[in-house]
């Protein structure tokens, strides 16, 4: 179809019509400037409110030593008392919008946001859990995730761990609160143990007696609970004394201690002459070439015999046998 002999539609530009939409616009403004200026106010006033409660739910907990949950949960009031300000002021500012139909309108749309925030709003509702929970607290020592170090702090969205070695672990709440966590300073004391080996020729009485002597002169080891030494196994070399003392549950008294107990265990079972083998391997060679291989009721599986006669090696039996039949002796033809 061709277009070109068409004819030109007009444009129809009144400018009237746009003048008179624009001094609507403008005297509806002007109309609703008392409630927007209404509005403000309100609006000012919840977000003072907001700051209020923040302040008094903060000091409140900083005085029950729970600072991080007091900055949360009144951050969290403080945002919910100003969301209610400015519902109230948008429906000031538009008399005819509901705030039944504002809530509902921002319901179906809080879902998609929990959709697209999902982690972060996992990680902030395990936060506040953990901070009203308290299964641990700043300053704590815990072992989380292959982490171990001091909690260094607790924040909406992970809490921050400083590992002995020096460095920072940040691990997200959601895994702290859905893993298993040692609380490593949950108690004021802590047992430790350590397994030292005597000979089988030493007397086992006296050297648990000595082993508890030592540990209890050792400076740091707790008097009660009192140290033990218990026989605990008997293994391949030596006899395996357990070692178990109580300190501090602070990792540094931990490591510190149980290098003075090793020192002074070593020392004090030199003194009594108590040994501390090292581990004996025995190995048997057998050539299988005895004339009992195969009978299971005589077969030696390469022991040596102490009392009796030794079995006849295999090589002296065909021997002898050879000697006695002179025609199958090796290499002879059969002529037969």
């Amino acid at each position: 179809m061709n277009t070109r002999h068409l004819p030109r539609q007009a444009v129809d530009a009144d400018l009237n019509t746009a003048l008179q939409q624009v001094d609507s616009w403008v005297d509806g403004a002007i109309h609703l400037l008392p409630n927007f200026c209404v509005a403000l106010v309100v609006l000012l006033v919840f977000y003072l409110l907001g700051n209020f409660f923040r302040l008094f739910v903060r000091r409140h907990l900083t005085r029950r030593s729970r600072d991080n949950l007091g900055e949360v949960l009144g951050s969290l009031i403080k945002w919910a008392v100003v969301f209610i300000g400015l519902l109230l002021a948008a429906t000031i500012v538009m008399p005819s919008l509901k705030p039944g139909d504002l809530i509902a309108g921002l319901g179906v749309s809080s879902v998609a946001i929990g959709f697209a925030f999902k982690d972060i709003l996992q990680n902030w509702l395990a936060g506040l859990l953990i901070l009203i929970r308290q299964p641990f607290s700043v300053g704590d020592q815990v072992e989380v995730s292959g982490f171990e170090g001091t909690v260094c702090r607790i924040e909406t969205r992970a809490t921050l761990i400083d590992t002995y070695d020096g460095q920072r672990a940040v691990i997200p709440n959601s895994d702290i609160y859905t893993n298993a966590v040692l609380v490593k300073t949950a108690y004021e004391k802590r047992r430790s143990e350590y397994d030292i080996g005597i000979g089988y020729g030493d007397d086992i009485d006296e050297a648990c007696e000595v082993i508890r002597q030592a540990l209890l002169n050792v400076e740091g080891v707790l008097k009660k609970p009192t140290p033990e030494a218990l026989a605990w196994e008997l293994a391949a070399s030596w006899v395996t004394i357990r070692a178990r003392w109580w300190t501090h549950s602070r990792q540094a008294d931990v490591s510190h201690i149980r290098a003075r107990v090793i020192t002074a265990v070593k020392r004090a079972l030199d003194s009594a002459h108590i040994d501390m083998p090292f581990e004996t391997c025995v190995q048997l060679l057998h050539d299988q070439t005895e004339e009992t291989d195969g009978d299971r009721s005589s077969q030696r599986e390469g022991w040596p015999v102490v009392d009796g006669d030794n079995p006849t090696p295999r090589w002296k039996v065909q021997r002898d046998s050879l000697a006695n039949e002179p025609n199958q002796r090796p290499g002879a033809i059969d002529e037969t």
